[in-house]
């Protein structure tokens, strides 16, 4: 099958997984809704820009999993295993990933992809190759290549690299195998945050993620 035909049938999957997911989960969308309220103070979606295809910047949603205003707290946007400002729901969603679900929407809408490089922050961009910036040739994706070959728990680089790796060898046989796998890594838990502090990296050093603490 020629790319363009795989193209068109990837956003077939997406329009039709996401679709029949948004109608089954809508109790599971209530349910953690109502949880994520009564547990804390705050909205029970959080809002955070990201990066798209070609660059576009978009708001992406997930369940909120944190206190409010956790950005500007702490350790700001690098959010350790033994992070206090996680909230006790918050916890359960982030190890089964559901904070991830409200994603399906942008899915639906053609911003984001079931399978896919994640979504980048906006302040990363400009420490990008000019390799590294072939990921935003796809839709940035819910689970992608990098995430099934460890997460968090990689390096930047390597989980860039990984990314491209994607772009380059892009197939629907790939998704489906990358969703497959999506599975295995959601029961393990694996990867879900860092093993140190998260950093960028700049093609020549490290560049700690933004904190309060540091400004």
């Amino acid at each position: 099958m020629n790319t363009q035909f795989q193209l068109g049938l990837k956003r077939l999957m997406d329009v039709i997984a996401a679709t029949v997911c948004l109608v089954v989960l809508a109790p599971l969308f209530v349910a953690i809704g109502i949880a994520v309220a009564l547990d804390s103070e705050g909205t029970v979606f959080f809002a955070q820009q990201r990066v798209g295809q070609g660059r576009k910047l978009f708001q992406m949603l997930k369940f909120r999993t944190m206190l409010r205003g956790a950005e500007e707290i702490g350790s700001g946007l690098y959010v350790g295993i033994d992070d206090r400002r996680i909230t006790r729901v918050g916890r359960f969603l982030r190890r089964f990933s559901l904070d991830e679900l409200p994603q399906l929407v942008h899915v639906l809408f053609g911003q984001m992809s079931l399978v896919g490089p994640r979504p980048a922050l906006p302040y990363q961009l400009k420490y990008y190759s000019s390799r590294s910036t072939r990921r935003f040739l796809m839709p940035p994706g819910i689970t992608g290549w990098s995430q099934v070959n460890g997460r968090n728990l990689i390096s930047w680089p390597e989980r860039l690299e990984k990314d491209v790796w994607y772009i380059e060898n892009f197939s629907v046989a790939l998704d489906l195998h990358i969703l497959l796998r999506t599975f295995f890594v959601w029961l393990s838990g694996e990867g879900i945050y860092a093993a140190r502090e998260n950093f960028f990296f700049t093609g020549k050093d490290d560049v700690p993620m933004p904190s309060r603490e540091n400004q």
